[in-house]
């Protein structure tokens, strides 16, 4: 019987100084590791590259994904992006040169609507599955307020710049 997703991708977040996680990227590969674990996708596309450290936030997550049991022939890495935007355009190739159609989005809740506005512009079909904190903080409440502006300079990014 086939897996529901054929993959899931990942998106990064930031790693820290010393070169762990960021809660977002923990939140993120744990989520998506789950997912893995139970089942529902087969493998998970890690996207991230070095933006805010020198290690790409992709080995980040295929190091913390390959620590929660996931195999390490199930877990990809696309480790040169910088953005959502980025991300898109490098994790297209991926999927066509792996034949992955089903697709999963794996990113925090609130970044899931512009993700998927991203994804679907560079012509990927994706279900969207959300990680969330155990507890909401001051910035989880900002990470939402954020995505307002973010989205404007999305839409502006991808339809009037080009």
């Amino acid at each position: 019987m086939d897996v529901e997703f054929q993959c899931a991708i990942v998106l990064g977040a930031k790693v820290m100084e010393d070169g762990s996680p960021s809660p977002a990227l923990a939140r993120r590969v744990a989520h998506a590791a789950a997912l893995a674990r139970a089942g529902t996708v087969d493998n998970l596309l890690m996207s991230g590259g070095a933006v805010n450290h020198p290690t790409p936030e992709a080995h980040v997550m295929r190091d913390l994904a390959l620590a929660a049991g996931v195999a390490p022939d199930r877990v990809h890495v696309e480790d040169c992006s910088r953005n959502t935007i980025d991300n898109a355009r490098r994790c297209a190739p991926i999927l066509t040169e792996q034949g992955w159609t089903r697709l999963l989005l794996v990113t925090d809740s609130f970044h899931l609507p512009r993700a998927r506005l991203i994804f679907s512009a560079h012509g990927m079909k994706v279900t969207t599955s959300g990680a969330r904190p155990d507890r909401p903080s001051a910035e989880w409440v900002l990470a939402h307020l954020r995505e307002v502006p973010a989205m404007v300079k999305t839409l502006t990014r991808l339809y009037v710049i080009g």
